[in-house]
């Protein structure tokens, strides 16, 4: 007997098959990928934004269409992350305006809610590309508006021909973009999209993967605890004790003494926080022995104040009154403030010195999600909040937090890198308008150059360059620009690309992954190559990009 309709309760077991699907092929969607970098893949970044709504759509004990449809919206919305995360939610999202308020959905409203889930996403990207993720959602819309007009009913044979429609336009997307016929694969966020409707049709079918959510995927999505358990599981901590002290000094705390103690405090700990303000140096960190790190301070100085907190105990809210950390008051209200996406301590610390008040962890390795962005914006006691992505993958989650937020005005520059944020901070003028402010900082982001060095993660070819797994690789603001086997070159010849006759300064900040002697050899080699050019070194202490580089 053929299945005309669908109800709220059937619509969210065919949603959760649908995450399930995608989460299963969450590595194969990665491997997709054109450029061969470590970063936030798409079928992570798709997993995530999906399992955000999912906790939430399978936490409802008696679901009705309104209740899921805004546990779908709301929990893409706030859960997306990357380009692709933030299309899929929109996706999602245009589709629940249009079935919520119905008691069953049938191929009609289908149709009507793909429409406008398809026009939501198109406007979501300011420039629209074929060939991606938004052309294989529409190609799916234009079949299953066919499917309605011609009278069909049958649920069953809908799902089929939509999934071999879907499938047929994603073939097609490399013969739209060529840099995925050149690399030989299809477009990445279309074959996410797809793996979530073939999940849906097997939830119809009643065959998909039983539904639950493991540990590293639940707290990736902001979830504490397993999904359906009735008490609070209480995370493991490799270093158990939360420590913070203050030591008022008894000696000079130059950079050299501060790099000492921050290498020290790297090794018996994580999480380590140093900063100096008129002879008192603030230390926080995650340690397994406070003690250690207290006899350590007090080669420096005074004790003036220690709190030790147990990790364990805070979490499972056990730690008496007296224990508990006590809530640090509001800075007052000021008209600006700047939230950055930031990766390593050095580029973190630059930041603050430029006036940011938040930052958010995040990066190529990890693309922080629009709930991110929110609660980074709620941080700043100010009336607008200027936020820079810093990637090119993280603007469409900034602009999404930025149209949730409605008791401050938020503006984003859209920063796709670590120099061009320093550059619009350092144009910031306090007595400018937010609006002027916003035009002078877009434009000096506009004017820096910006290169990046890293490895590739396996063969391929991008522009005609053949590219083998391990080589390192200069990438410029607009692609790959050098690649070899010897980092020195590869960052050469990057510069050489980089730097025309009227350039003067170029600034290096160099990666987790480089020892100082290193750098300094690698600032050696650029000086000698680059004589008439300043060069700066600084410690960034970036993930996955052994340096970072401008040209000014």
């Amino acid at each position: 007997m053929a299945i005309n309709t669908l109800d709220a309760s059937m619509l969210a077991k065919m949603f959760l098959a649908g995450a399930k699907k995608l989460e299963s092929k969450k590595e194969e969607i990665n491997e997709l990928n054109v450029f061969p970098v470590p970063d936030g893949d798409t079928g992570t970044n798709m997993t995530l934004t999906v399992m955000s709504a999912a906790k939430e759509v399978y936490a409802l004990k008696d679901p009705d269409m309104d209740t899921v449809c805004k546990s779908i919206s709301s929990g893409t919305l706030r859960g997306a992350r990357g380009n692709s995360g933030v299309i899929l939610s929109q996706l999602f999202r245009g589709m629940a305006k249009v079935i919520k308020g119905h008691d069953t959905v049938d191929i009609g409203i289908i149709s009507a809610a793909c429409d406008k889930a398809v026009e939501m996403a198109y406007k979501a990207v300011m420039q629209p590309k074929e060939g991606t993720i938004l052309t294989v959602a529409k190609g799916i819309a234009e079949k299953i508006n066919e499917i309605y007009e011609r009278g069909e009913e049958d649920l069953d044979v809908f799902f089929r021909e939509v999934i071999e429609k879907g499938n047929e336009v994603l073939a097609y997307t490399p013969e739209l973009l060529p840099v995925l016929k050149e690399a030989g694969v299809v477009d990445s966020g279309g074959a996410g999209l797809m793996a979530v409707v073939e999940g849906i049709y097997d939830g119809f079918l009643g065959k998909g993967i039983e539904f639950t959510m493991d540990e590293e995927t639940s707290q990736a999505a902001g979830e504490v605890r397993l999904f359906g358990a009735e008490e609070k599981k209480v995370k493991e901590y490799k270093y158990l004790y939360h420590t913070t002290l203050s030591i008022m000094l008894d000696k000079a705390f130059h950079n050299q003494r501060e790099s000492e103690v921050k290498k020290y405090l790297n090794e018996v700990g994580d999480e380590v926080t140093v900063s100096v303000d008129e002879g008192i140096v603030n230390v926080g960190l995650n340690t397994s022995d406070p003690g250690m790190v207290l006899q350590k301070a007090l080669q420096y100085g005074e004790l003036v104040d220690v709190k030790i907190l147990n990790r364990r105990m805070a979490d499972s809210g056990k730690l008496p009154a007296e224990s508990k950390e006590a809530p640090v008051p509001e800075a007052p209200r000021k008209a600006v403030g700047f939230v950055a996406v930031s990766a390593g301590s050095g580029i973190g610390e630059i930041f603050k010195g430029l006036g940011v008040d938040c930052l958010i962890e995040g990066g190529q390795t990890m693309n922080p999600s629009t709930e991110d962005m929110l609660n980074a914006v709620k941080t700043v006691n100010a009336d607008t909040v200027f936020i820079f992505p810093n990637n090119k993958n993280i603007i469409l989650a900034a602009n999404q937090a930025r149209d949730l937020t409605k008791d401050k005005k938020i503006i984003v520059i859209p920063t796709k890198t670590v120099p061009q944020c320093i550059s619009a901070m350092i144009a910031y003028m306090p007595d400018a308008s937010a609006e002027e402010n916003e035009a002078s900082m877009n434009e000096a982001a506009g004017m820096v150059k910006s290169g990046s060095l890293t490895y590739a993660v396996r063969d391929t070819s991008i522009d005609g360059v053949e590219i083998h797994e391990h080589d390192f690789m200069g990438i410029g603001d607009g692609g790959i620009l050098s690649n070899g086997a010897d980092i020195q070159e590869v960052m050469l010849s990057m510069l050489d690309k980089m730097c025309e006759d009227t350039s003067e300064l170029i600034s290096i900040y160099y990666g987790a992954d480089v020892s100082e002697a290193d750098a300094q050899a690698m600032k050696a080699k650029v000086a000698e190559h680059f004589p008439k050019v300043d060069i700066e070194m600084t410690v960034g202490a970036q993930p996955v990009y052994y340096y970072i580089v401008s040209v000014e």
